[in-house]
């Protein structure tokens, strides 16, 4: 996972570069942020009880400023770390339950569209994301045969194995000076994060097994541009 995230990081790097252009009578100009935040991520889903968690992002990106327009566009990559926590017990048969802890890294290629409802100062962001992120990772070895809630003899070590590549969309606003901006940012996972656990040959004795959830991320953070 750690390779494969550099190697996003050294492609996007790459591509992150700033410089001035020509377009019919106005001048296009490109500029680089960098940006952090944290987050508060969730997967919505009926298969099992989730508590949202906290976590971190940062990254890079390239903003292609147009004066005459109403709209900017900007690509790039961040790197997030979230926290989410399962319902579950400690044994099969037991009446004290508990939150399995996990977590869970990422790498987004983001590409969005801000739209400029006070110029330098105020935009409406959204658009796409491309994700790549790692397994459910728990976060306390102890808990490894801890079992779900919902399901009779599905285990916590069970449900680690998510689909790693997912599409996703988000909409925020930015606002500040022209170089530095407060931005808040909801993230919304159009595609099946669970899907790969129904190739997984599980015992959903006591569940359903169909799985079906979509990831949400809700960001504060701050972007520095020059």
């Amino acid at each position: 996972m750690k390779k494969q995230l550099i190697l996003l990081v050294a492609i996007t790097t790459c591509f992150v570069t700033t410089g001035f252009a020509q377009k019919g009578n106005y001048q296009i100009a490109n500029g680089i942020g960098i940006h952090g935040g944290i987050a508060k991520f969730d997967i919505t889903t009926s298969n099992f009880a989730t508590k949202q968690g906290d976590g971190f992002l940062g990254g890079l990106s390239a903003t292609v400023d147009i004066p005459h327009r109403f709209y900017n566009v900007s690509y790039g990559m961040q790197l997030s770390e979230n926290n989410i926590e399962v319902f579950g017990r400690p044994t099969m048969a037991s009446i004290e339950e508990t939150f399995i802890e996990y977590k869970m890294f990422a790498a987004q290629l983001v590409f969005l569209g801000h739209i400029k409802i006070i110029p330098n100062h105020f935009t409406i962001d959204l658009g796409p994301m491309l994700q790549y992120n790692s397994k459910l990772e728990l976060k306390n070895k102890e808990q490894e045969g801890y079992f779900i809630n919902n399901y009779t003899n599905l285990t916590a070590e069970d449900i680690t194995n998510i689909s790693q590549f997912n599409f996703n969309g988000a909409i925020g606003v930015s606002a500040g000076i022209k170089n530095l901006k407060l931005k808040a940012q909801y993230i919304y996972g159009f595609t099946n994060i669970l899907k790969k656990l129904e190739d997984e040959n599980l015992d959903t004795s006591g569940g359903t097994a169909r799985f079906k959830g979509n990831q949400t991320m809700l960001v504060l953070g701050a972007i520095f541009s020059f």
